[in-house]
């Protein structure tokens, strides 16, 4: 007969904290990134449940095409390229700016073509 006084603490704790560790999330995007994204696109295309399914589609989309830090590069330049005369001119004329909104825009393109 094997009593439980046998087996080694570490056996247990180690199984404890295989069930206390949640499973981690498949995105690597943060959630208020994609909420905010899903939202923005709700606005655009109208505030339904068939449009929830294809922005959150689209997003996972752009997810799949674009790693987070290059999508936040992005994002960002286009956003500061909203600022008005010479101030906004870097984050909408430089080769970089350029390159990464066209990245996005490819990325969106293909979310476009796949979900809506």
């Amino acid at each position: 007969m094997v009593t439980l006084a046998k087996f080694p603490v570490a056996v247990f704790a180690s199984a404890a904290i295989g069930f206390a560790v949640p499973v981690a999330a498949a995105t690597t995007y943060p959630t208020n990134v994609i909420a905010e994204y899903v939202y923005a696109c709700m606005k655009a295309n109208g505030e339904n449940r068939a449009t929830l399914d294809r922005c959150s589609c689209s997003i996972d989309v752009i997810e799949s095409i674009i790693p987070y830090d290059r999508y936040e590069t992005a994002a960002t330049f286009r956003q500061m390229g909203l600022v008005a005369g010479e101030n906004g001119a870097l984050f909408r004329e430089s080769a970089p700016a350029k390159a990464a909104i066209a990245e996005l825009k490819r990325a969106q393109a293909e979310a476009d073509i796949r979900c809506f």
